[in-house]
């Protein structure tokens, strides 16, 4: 029983290093943040040219 809880808990390390290392890889070469000015206009119109709501 304590090998498999063992094997589980190193999976879980594994994944999550692995997983912070490919986030901080995209993050380097493509960004994962829109600019700030994008975001305050509001990511439907600057991303599709139209906006979700009509108010």
């Amino acid at each position: 029983m304590w090998i498999q809880t063992y094997g589980v808990i190193i999976t879980i390390i594994w994944s999550a290093v692995v997983a912070f290392i490919a986030y901080k890889i995209a993050d380097m070469f493509v960004g994962l943040r829109v600019p700030e000015e994008e975001e305050r206009e509001g990511l439907d119109i600057t991303a599709h040219g139209e906006t979700a709501y009509h108010h």
